[in-house]
């Protein structure tokens, strides 16, 4: 016949284990909901769809102006510029300038900037750039322009660019249309 003592050891032991696994699964979930560190811009192991380096804008008291500097794209699919803002000009636009039989005029590009995968594609007179049309803000040498991009997916890149004496990019301009 068994003892008190012989019933009791065994459910004393259950216990016990019972109670070291349920305080290990609460040590597990403890470590689980410790709030992620504070990602940074971009998300953490995310690249930026788009930067622009070394951004500049041609001075100007009122009328037309451009924007300059080199788009880049480090991630693995192309990435489309649609549209841009800035706050010294009510309209902004994504131009080139072409030309034929030595002719060279400005243009819109229909359906935007496209930068290519792990490429870049550099904004410059006489070629690809940002035109803002009918400056209301002068821009001076040394100021600071803010610039927002806008991207094919909706997402934004936000830039600024220094303001800089500049006196080529004469090329006519030739509306849309």
């Amino acid at each position: 016949m068994l003892s008190k003592n012989d019933v009791r050891l065994p459910a004393l032991i259950a216990g016990l284990v019972a109670s070291s696994l349920l305080l290990a699964a609460c040590g597990g979930e403890a470590s689980d909901t410790t709030p992620p560190a504070a990602p940074t811009a971009p998300a953490a192991g995310r690249a930026a769809a788009l930067t622009v380096t070394d951004p500049w804008v041609k001075t100007a008291d009122k009328g037309m102006s451009a924007a300059f500097g080199s788009l880049v794209n480090p991630t693995g699919a192309d990435v489309t510029v649609v549209s841009v803002t800035t706050p010294v000009s009510p309209k902004a636009e994504l131009h080139e300038v072409a030309g034929t039989g030595g002719m060279t005029k400005m243009r819109p590009v229909k359906g935007g900037f496209v930068v290519p995968a792990g490429g870049r594609l550099e904004l410059k007179p006489g070629g690809f750039h940002i035109m803002l049309m009918d400056v209301k803000t002068p821009i001076r040498p040394g100021d600071r322009v803010a610039f927002t991009l806008t991207l094919k997916d909706g997402a934004t890149v936000p830039f600024s660019a220094l303001g800089k004496a500049f006196e080529g990019g004469n090329e006519s301009y030739a509306p849309e249309g």
